[in-house]
């Protein structure tokens, strides 16, 4: 979701919100070139990986995006079911701070 100003000609101002849909993103995304996109420049595959460490390491590419913000606003309206997007990493809709390797937590710090 995208929020956005705007001014009126009597000097008010009105906040208004904007979805950003996944073909807006696009197309913002072909007027830049395509090695300053992290998505298009590595494998897509790192943005929906298993290991937490691939994981780490699409989010770290998001940063310096230069559609970042709108990839994250539209996924958060969007829902999106899972992946990092916008630098954030989605599971059923909502952003999680860390993805869990699999397999149970261990009961006590120290293995026997």
């Amino acid at each position: 979701m995208t929020i956005s100003e705007l001014v009126r000609t009597d000097g008010t101002a009105e906040v208004t919100f904007q979805e950003v849909t996944l073909g807006q993103l696009h197309d913002e995304a072909d007027r830049v070139d395509d090695d300053l996109l992290p998505c298009r420049a590595n494998n897509p595959e790192l943005w929906f990986a298993e290991s937490p460490h691939d994981v780490e390491f699409a989010k770290a590419l998001c940063l310096d995006c230069p559609v970042r913000s709108m990839c994250l606003d539209g996924a958060l309206e969007r829902r999106e079911p899972w992946g990092v997007w916008g630098g954030q990493l989605f599971l059923q809709g909502v952003v999680i701070p860390r993805k869990r390797p699999r397999g149970r937590p261990r009961k006590n710090d120290v293995a026997a």
